[in-house]
C-alpha cells in the first residue's frame, strides 16, 4: 500500500487538491524536492531492466519533463525542432500513453534556436482542475485539466515586462494557495504573483531587480514566514509571499552562465548549488521579530557540489547528485566541507530523482540512454539495476542531450528523450 509523502519541515504545499498520493503533479514531484514517499517499488531490476509499458511519440521536441494526475499525464513539446516553434501542451493517458488533447501555446515573440535544442523546458503544473504551462518564449497559459480549453493566457515578456533567458523560459511555475508564483525577472520587480484564476497580478516583488536564471521556486513556511525561496542568475533570494517583500538575498557564491537547480530547504536551511565552478552554500533563516528574517551563509563558496543542471535530492541528512568536480556523490549538507561521504564516476553526468528509498540517476549522454537504480545510502555507491533506453530521438540533437529528469509516479517510471516518451513498470509484485 503506497501512502502519502510526508511533509517536509518547511511545510512545502502547494495546493494540488487533486493530487493522489502516488502522483507526481509538478516539477520534482509533491514537494518539489525530486523525492517520492511512494513504497511498493522494486528494490532491485533483472538484468534486462524493467518492464517497458509503452512507448509514445509526442510529435514534438523539448525537454519539458512530464508531470502525473489523476490518472493522467501532461507535458509540453514543440513541432519545429529547428526553430522551437509551434510550441504545445499535451496530455495522455498515463495507463497506456494515448493521446486525450493537444493545445498549442500563443505565438509569443516567434521562432529562437538556443544551440542545445529547441522546445519547451518547464514543466506543467497540475493544480485541481487546472493546468499551467509555460513556454520556452514567455507563454504562460492556464488550461482545463479535462480536455485543454484555454482559461487564461500571458506573455512574461510582453505583458510584464521580463525578459527571455539566454536558453529560454526555463522555470516550472509554482501553484501555492491562490497565487501562481514566477520569474519574469529584471528591472520591474524579479517575481511575479498572479491569481492563478485570471492571471491578474496580485504583486510583483519590486525590491529585488535580478534577471531570472532557470531555477523553479519553493515554498516554504521559514523562520514563522511563509517564504518563496528560489535562486535568480546573481542570488540566493527568499520573498515574503503575501506580497511579495524582499525579506533576504545572499550573493555569496559566484553564479555564472546558467544557474538552474532548485533549491533544498530543510526547515529554517537552504540548501543552493550551481555549475560552472560556482559550487555550493547553505543559508540559514532566522526570525528577526515583528515578521522579519535574517539570513547568512552557514558555509558558502564550497566546491564540493557544483551541480550544473541534473539537481540534487536530500534523502535523510544526506544530498544526493551529480557534481561536476567529484561525479555522483552522497553529502552531508548540514555538516559542510570538502570532503564526500562517497562519489561514483558510473554513471556519467546526469540528473536524479529519489523514490522509495532508491535514486533513479540518468545518465546524460543520448547516446547511451542509460539509467541506473541505486541505493540512496550513505554506505556506499549500490547499483541495484539499469535500462538502456530502447529507442532514440531522431531530431538533430544540436549539443544538446538527455536533459529530461526522470519522472516516478504510481509504480511506473517516465523517461523522455525529445519527441519519444517512454513508462516501464517499476513497481515490486504484490
Amino acid at each position: 500500500m503506497r501512502r502519502p509523502p510526508a511533509l517536509a519541515a518547511a511545510c512545502l504545499v502547494v495546493g494540488l487538491s487533486a493530487a493522489s498520493a502516488a502522483d507526481w503533479p509538478q516539477w520534482r514531484g509533491p514537494n518539489r524536492d525530486g523525492v517520492s514517499a511512494e513504497t511498493g517499488l522494486l528494490k532491485a531490476w533483472p538484468k534486462e531492466g524493467p518492464k517497458l509499458l509503452w512507448k509514445a511519440d509526442l510529435g514534438g521536441v523539448g525537454y519539458s519533463s512530464p508531470v502525473v494526475a489523476a490518472g493522467r499525464l501532461y507535458v509540453a513539446a514543440a513541432t519545429d525542432p529547428d526553430k522551437g516553434t509551434g510550441e504545445f501542451a499535451a496530455c495522455l493517458g498515463a495507463a497506456d500513453g494515448k493521446q486525450l488533447w493537444k493545445v498549442s501555446l500563443p505565438a509569443g515573440d516567434g521562432g529562437y534556436d538556443h544551440g542545445y535544442g529547441n522546445g519547451p523546458r518547464s514543466s506543467p503544473t497540475v493544480d485541481g482542475d487546472h493546468v499551467y504551462v509555460l513556454g520556452a518564449r514567455g507563454d504562460l497559459v492556464c488550461l482545463k485539466a479535462a480536455d485543454g480549453g484555454t482559461v487564461w493566457a500571458v506573455n512574461l515578456k510582453k505583458d510584464f515586462g521580463g525578459s527571455i533567458p539566454n536558453w529560454g523560459c526555463a522555470e516550472s511555475v509554482l501553484v501555492d494557495g491562490d497565487k501562481l508564483v514566477c520569474t519574469p525577472g529584471g528591472s520591474k520587480g524579479t517575481l511575479l504573483a498572479l491569481d492563478k484564476k485570471t492571471g491578474k497580478p496580485l504583486w510583483r516583488a519590486t525590491d529585488l531587480k535580478d534577471g531570472a536564471g532557470y531555477a523553479s521556486v519553493v515554498a516554504g513556511d521559514i523562520a514563522g514566514v511563509r517564504q518563496y525561496v528560489t535562486q535568480t542568475s546573481s542570488a540566493a533570494v527568499g520573498v515574503r509571499a503575501s506580497d511579495g517583500k524582499l525579506l533576504w538575498r545572499v550573493a555569496e557564491l559566484r553564479r555564472s552562465v546558467a544557474v538552474i537547480p532548485t533549491p533544498v530547504v530543510d526547515g529554517n536551511l537552504a540548501f543552493f548549488t550551481s555549475g560552472y565552478n560556482a559550487g555550493c552554500e547553505l543559508i540559514q533563516v532566522e526570525s528577526a521579530g515583528d515578521g522579519a528574517v535574517k539570513a547568512a551563509p552557514v558555509y558558502t563558496k564550497n566546491p564540493a557540489v557544483s551541480n550544473h543542471h541534473g539537481g540534487v535530492v536530500r534523502v535523510g541528512e544526506y544530498l544526493y547528485g551529480h557534481s561536476d568536480r567529484g561525479g555522483w556523490f552522497c553529502y552531508d549538507f548540514k555538516k559542510g566541507g570538502e570532503d564526500y561521504v562517497w562519489q561514483s564516476k558510473t554513471p556519467g553526468k546526469g540528473s536524479v530523482t529519489a523514490a522509495g528509498g532508491m535514486l533513479y540517476c540518468l545518465d546524460q549522454d543520448p547516446k547511451k540512454g542509460l539509467l541506473v537504480l541505486a541505493e540512496a545510502s550513505p554506505d556506499g555507491w549500490k547499483e541495484r539495476g539499469r535500462l538502456e533506453l530502447p529507442e532514440k530521438s531522431k531530431f538533430p540533437r544540436k549539443g544538446g542531450s538527455l536533459w529530461t529528469h526522470p519522472v516516478v509516479a504510481d509504480g511506473r517510471l517516465y523517461l523522455r528523450d525529445h519527441e519519444l516518451l517512454f513508462c516501464y513498470d517499476v513497481a515490486a509484485a504484490k
